[in-house]
């Protein structure tokens, strides 16, 4: 007794203080980055919704249980340790006495069946986690594998761990029955499968095996518990954390805003010399950033579902995080030393290591081409099933090489001065913004300083529903299918600039800044009760991000709209459309907003229309390509993201596709036009908006009873 007492302490305080080292290093590791107050300012101000989030996502284990399998295998494995729990309190209660049980529970036999049978569901666990590592080996599947590039060998090992952790319970606890010391004799029915196996070997060897496998219960688990202090399994302990103070309800919509020192950036009172730029170094992550890294559990599923990886480009979000960690551990030592003269201490590779640039061509921790294949489309986000907010961190780097170092394709640079010129990306001027309107046959109402009292919506048109021929047809539609419903609305024509969306996505916070203040004086003074954007990025530009500027409007999308004007009886379709048709979902409306349902009520309510879904649609819908300001950089790495989508349409054979994004339309006309010449795709393929397809479908204003054209 003596013995096995004193070497299962023993081996829980060398653990202990293995593993406590290592936690206190990520700790200070963590707070070397910058501070972030608005993080426990959020949850102080929301425990109510943290508390929905961490039993949902924490516990319910929602995200993983989106992939059916390994999800089960998960959910199983996490609540079976959980529970298990109380066997390593039993494992303990018996170093010191045989007869040992839990206080309150004693030899109540249901906990003894609760025991063994999550025992038996986390052996079903790993047995699924191996088989599903076996059919996805990255040295046979190569970028296929969604575990590509990430660290097999770890995981081999800990699957290893839990399996030696339930079967030295399982064996201990089998000698504890032959032994007659088991607190739950009739009811644990692994442990009695064992028990019988082993009882051939009479009292004497069971008594002995029953302290050995004891010892070795308690050594496992101390063992496990270093590993996971020194491995990607650190997300048992940080998972919990990076959900609680990640951004709710998820880390989509709006990017964070540029802050320096805990601080928002004020671009009129900035200091070059002091503050902080975007992201240029490891130490100007915030401790979230630097939280994120150490969470990553490289299961891959970011890496899985991005449009960009899935195309060939360097962009693996997976392994941007693993990367900018693995920089953070290298350049630990210089982070964490106290002075100068701690800093000249160390050695020559550590102070490489400490002067490599972020992002570089040659020496960078991560390659240009990596942050500039990034469409912000946010399925990495979306998947993560810890939180990790990829996007802030990639487009965190492409501001400082837009604002600091001037590195960015080239093919930008006309979009952008066009923005700041211009007000556009296009460089056509405010003009033309009322061209569409004289294309119409009534009056569209143009804001003149504060919008009248009588109308409902200020229609916000965007510069693609005003420049662009193509997504110009779908303003049309809008402005029609809204006077045919005698919905009053108005647009601010001339006075309508750019967002900033894609200045802001590509990086340049600055001309973002100058734009988003300008529409919001604008828009102050205009006071519209609502404002109806045909653009998903026009849309979460102004509702998401605008009120880090201070400009709060209700906003709302135009399918949210017309979805809403059929559903009272304002729209009728009537007109049959006899097309089979495949609806596209903008990532920038669907992922990013949760907006999926009002598109689909359009469609299912013009008659004729037979819809078909494609493969990835909704929450996992693919990319057209465009987001993160791509649609103005030249794709010239790996297979174009709009062929990859219209490939995957074409498989259904469409004779329409539908979208709700005029930049969805421009990417997947450009794609269609390329198949058209090739010949696999025939002639009368488009792409249209719903819009555009609920006004053919509605009878027009003119030919409705008791009305006439105005």
């Amino acid at each position: 007794m003596a013995v096995r007492m004193t070497v299962g302490l023993v081996l829980t305080v060398v653990a202990f203080v293995i593993a406590g080292r290592r936690g206190w290093w990520l700790k200070r590791l963590a707070f070397s980055g910058q501070p972030a107050p608005e993080r426990v300012a959020t949850v102080r101000a929301h425990p109510g919704t943290d508390v929905g989030i961490e039993t949902s996502e924490v516990l319910g284990q929602r995200k993983l249980l989106k992939w059916t399998v390994p999800g089960t295998a998960h959910f199983l494995t996490f609540w079976g340790f959980t529970i298990l729990l109380l066997t390593i309190i039993e494992s303990y209660g018996d170093l010191f006495d045989r007869d040992f049980s839990l206080p309150w529970i004693g030899h109540w036999a249901f906990v003894g069946f609760l025991e063994d049978l999550v025992a038996v569901a986390v052996l079903a666990g790993i047995i699924t986690f191996a088989v599903i590592r076996l059919r996805n080996d990255p040295h046979r599947e190569g970028r296929r594998s969604r575990f590509y590039g990430s660290h097999t060998g770890a995981a081999w090992l800990v699957l290893g761990m839990i399996f030696l952790v339930v079967a030295t319970l399982l064996l201990y606890r089998g000698a504890q029955i032959n032994t007659g010391v088991f607190p739950y004799p009739h009811a644990a029915f692994a442990s009695q499968i064992v028990g019988h196996w082993l009882a051939p070997l009479g009292y004497g060897a069971n008594a002995v095996l029953e302290a050995v496998f004891l010892v070795a219960q308690v050594g496992v688990v101390m063992a496990f518990l270093v590993i996971i202090a020194y491995s990607k399994h650190m997300h048992i302990f940080l998972a919990p954390v990076n959900v609680l103070f990640g951004r709710k309800p998820n880390a989509l919509g709006a990017l964070e805003p540029m802050r320096s020192n805990g601080k928002v950036l004020d671009f009129e009172e900035a200091d070059p010399d002091t503050d902080v730029f975007g992201l240029g170094k490891i130490e100007d992550f915030t401790w979230k950033g630097l939280l994120d890294m150490g969470t990553c559990t490289e299961c891959g599923r970011c890496q899985s579902q991005c449009p960009a990886w899935a195309t060939g480009k360097p962009l693996s979000p997976k392994q941007v995080i693993l990367d900018l960690r693995d920089h953070a551990f290298a350049k630990a030592p210089y982070l964490l030393a106290k002075t100068e003269a701690g800093r000249e201490q160390l050695t020559d590779q550590q102070k490489a290591e400490a002067e490599r640039p972020l992002v570089g061509k040659d020496n960078g921790v991560i390659d240009p081409d990596v942050i500039w294949s990034c469409t912000n489309c946010g399925a990495c986000v979306e998947e993560c099933p810890v939180d990790i907010e990829h996007i802030d961190h990639i487009d965190g780097m492409r501001r400082y090489q837009v604002l600091i170092e001037s590195a960015f394709p080239v093919e930008a640079a006309g979009m952008l001065k066009n923005l700041e010129n211009k007000g556009d990306p296009w460089g056509m001027g405010e003009a033309r913004r009322a061209e569409w309107m004289t294309e119409l046959d009534f009056e569209v109402p143009v804001v003149d300083g504060k919008i009248a009292d009588d109308i409902e919506y200020l229609f916000w048109v965007g510069c693609a529903g005003a420049l662009e021929d193509r997504a110009r047809k779908t303003t049309k539609a809008i402005a029609t299918l809204l006077h045919t419903a005698g919905v009053k609305f108005a647009v601010l024509g001339p006075a309508e600039t750019c967002t900033g969306d894609p200045a802001r996505r590509m990086g340049n916070e600055f001309v973002f800044s100058m734009l988003a203040q300008q529409n919001i004086e604008t828009l102050n003074e205009a006071a519209p009760k609502t404002i109806v954007a045909s653009c998903p990025h026009c849309f979460n530009a102004i509702a998401k991000e605008y009120p880090q500027l201070g400009g709060h409007y209700e906003v709302i999308h135009h399918t949210q709209l017309l979805a809403r004007l059929v559903e009272a009886g304002k729209l009728t379709p009537t007109e049959r459309i006899d097309e089979k048709l495949t609806y596209h979902d903008p990532c920038f409306l669907g992922r990013h907003n949760k907006i999926f349902t009002p598109p689909r009520q359009i469609l299912e309510a013009v008659p004729g229309i037979e819809a078909e879904e494609m493969h990835r649609c909704k929450n996992r819908g693919f990319c057209c390509g465009a987001g993160g300001a791509r649609m103005w950089m030249e794709e010239r790495i790996g297979k174009r993201i709009n062929t990859e989508r219209i490939e995957e349409a074409l498989a259904l054979a469409p004779d329409t596709i539908s979208t709700s994004c005029p930049y969805c339309l421009v990417m997947l006309g450009d794609a269609i036009a390329e198949k058209k010449a090739s010949g696999e795709a025939k002639e009368t393929l488009e792409v249209v908006d719903v819009a555009q397809l609920l006004a053919r479908s509605v009878t027009p204003v003119e030919t409705r009873p008791g009305t006439s054209k105005t």
